[in-house]
């Protein structure tokens, strides 16, 4: 029977993976540097192990991967988490031989991390992006900034989610949050505000090593998390070949490799979509991908070992999967118009919604999404994923 190793247990992407997977009869083994993680609580996880932190004991956590891999002789390695992924991307030599590693390189996957790398790269290409400022002396911020129009936006060049950015109205709070980003995310960049009433997209694609698609999938927004922008919490499967052709358009361009989702918002000024980001491995929004017949995971373990397949384009429209616990709970309460919302909040029977965790055939990860809350009072991990989510 195949195995994959799976990092990043607590996210309930992660689970996503981990249920496509299973359900194939591959033999999934799930880690994390907790015991109170999504993932591990899956009937299809097969192995459950707890390995030191990547982000607070990276060398030790490398250690223990490659003992891992040597011990249980896996045939692939999968990463749904952006600093694992890069972690293990740029160590990639200590894994040579042990586990296919189905992920660009590293160099790459930072390039597309790097929002500012990627609007220069979208305007080289003839893509709508909002206006924005790149700031790389501290001493240009008043001078390149003497023109801006309020409301603006302050978004760390290297972060996912809503991580690090500030709304700021006015001269005094740019040049004050600025500075106070720039402390723990060096030079972020500055964007004109887009105003809402815009539809967001998102475009989630699959390359082969050749730089040739493999699957395509888009879906819509619906709702989100924080309601100024973060992630989705109520997304549906649409057809838009608009945003399609410039998110393959602009993966092809840097030669991409492996599983990416590129994100636009549409301007409701000009009705045009501007590209916000590329985020460089899977999305929280993964599960309504395979819910409509896109299973990414599966296609990636299948790419992986060198199985050949006819692209995957098509798939079915007006799907809807939800993150109930806890984002759309949390959009519901912070939104003021929680009770006027469409759909609402309270349609839980809809047959084309679905859940990202709560599954009646796989109904542990319910219970251990709840326990992982638990995670916030003593994990330093998770302690820091809640401070820099504020």
């Amino acid at each position: 029977m195949p195995k994959v190793f799976v990092t990043d247990g607590y996210w309930h992407k992660t689970l996503s993976v981990v249920r496509s997977l299973g359900e194939k009869g591959i033999d999934v083994a799930v880690g994390e540097s907790t015991r109170l993680s999504t993932a591990l609580f899956s009937r299809y996880a097969k192995r459950r192990v707890i390995y030191p932190s990547p982000k607070r004991s990276p060398d030790e956590f490398l250690d223990f991967l490659e003992k891992e891999l040597k011990k249980e002789r896996y045939e692939v390695l999968i990463t749904p988490e952006e600093s694992t992924l890069l972690l293990i991307a740029k160590n990639i030599k200590r894994f040579k031989g042990l586990a296919r590693f189905p992920f660009a390189e590293h160099d790459l996957i930072a390039k597309a991390s790097d929002k500012a790398e990627v609007i220069r790269l979208a305007k080289g290409l003839g893509m709508p992006v909002p206006e924005t400022i790149f700031i790389d002396d501290i001493a240009e911020l008043g001078d390149k900034t003497a023109n801006i129009i309020f409301p603006a936006v302050i978004k760390p060049r290297m972060s996912s989610g809503s991580y690090g950015i500030r709304y700021v109205n006015n001269k005094d709070e740019l040049l004050s949050e600025y500075k106070k980003v720039h402390i723990k995310y060096p030079f972020p960049i500055i964007q004109e505000y887009i105003p809402q009433g815009g539809n967001a997209f998102g475009v989630s694609c699959l390359f082969d090593r050749g730089a040739k698609l493999k699957a395509v999938f888009v879906h819509k927004r619906l709702r989100e998390y924080p309601i100024t922008g973060g992630p989705s919490t109520l997304r549906e499967s649409v057809v838009n070949d608009e945003v399609k052709e410039s998110a393959v358009k602009l993966l092809s361009s840097i030669k991409w490799y492996g599983v990416a989702m590129v994100e636009f918002k549409v301007d409701p000024r000009d009705n045009k979509p501007k590209l916000m980001e590329i985020n460089p491995r899977f999305w929280g929004s993964l599960s309504l991908a395979i819910y409509s017949g896109v299973d990414f995971p599966y296609l990636l373990y299948k790419m992986a070992m060198g199985e050949n397949f006819e692209p995957v384009t098509k798939y079915k429209t007006g799907i809807r999967s939800r993150y109930l616990l806890p984002g759309d709970i949390m959009h519901f309460i912070s939104n003021p118009e929680r009770f006027k919302m469409k759909p609402s909040f309270f349609k839980f029977f809809d047959k084309n919604t679905k859940d990202d965790i709560i599954s009646f055939k796989d109904p542990l990860p319910t219970f251990g999404r709840i326990l992982s809350l638990l995670t916030l009072l003593y994990n330093k991990d998770m302690q820091r994923y809640l401070k820099e989510r504020n």
